[in-house]
């Protein structure tokens, strides 16, 4: 029965799932839909490890045959590199540049000062007091930062960040 069920739907799975992937993907690097296409992307791509896996299991005897006649070496050393020019730039941070510059600045506005952040947000301390009040974070010191209140106050420090930098 487990073999009848990954002869028939083992390949239709991966087919599904490699198109929700390819599409949420393109969504994703063209910045169309992000908020709808990252979770999705990253929890179905997960998924597809499952009947990629049942795949190649029943494809077990034609793979040996790629492996034999070494036809499988080569696009698998092609994608590594290809994987490696992505990640590695990513990893070693040259001379302090790399990473996301968006997470980097996600975690400046979070250490920063609230009384620092009204000015770079063009609004006066009154509302960002407003929004903080928003999330339920009333009274705040000037002189913390949105990481320390959201801590604090026991809110998630991303929904404060957010709230607090991004005008309702």
């Amino acid at each position: 029965m487990f073999r009848d069920i990954v002869n028939r739907y083992a390949t239709p799975f991966v087919t599904g799932l490699f198109v929700i992937s390819l599409i949420s993907g393109l969504s994703l690097f063209f910045h169309v839909g992000t908020a709808a296409f990252r979770g999705m992307h990253e929890w179905l791509s997960l998924v597809l490890i499952v009947p990629f896996a049942l795949h190649i299991w029943k494809n077990w005897l034609p793979m040996t045959s790629y492996f034999k006649r070494g036809w499988l070496m080569w696009p698998l050393g092609v994608s590594l590199v290809a994987a490696l020019a992505f990640a590695v730039p990513g990893v070693m941070e040259l001379g302090g540049i790399g990473g996301n510059p968006q997470a980097a600045m996600y975690r400046a506005m979070g250490d920063a000062r609230i009384a620092d952040l009204a000015p770079v947000l063009k609004v006066s301390e009154a509302e960002i007091d407003k929004r903080l009040e928003r999330v339920g974070l009333k009274g705040v010191s000037h002189d913390t930062s949105l990481s320390a209140a959201a801590k604090a106050g026991g809110k998630e420090e991303r929904h404060v960040i957010f709230s607090v930098i991004l005008p309702h």
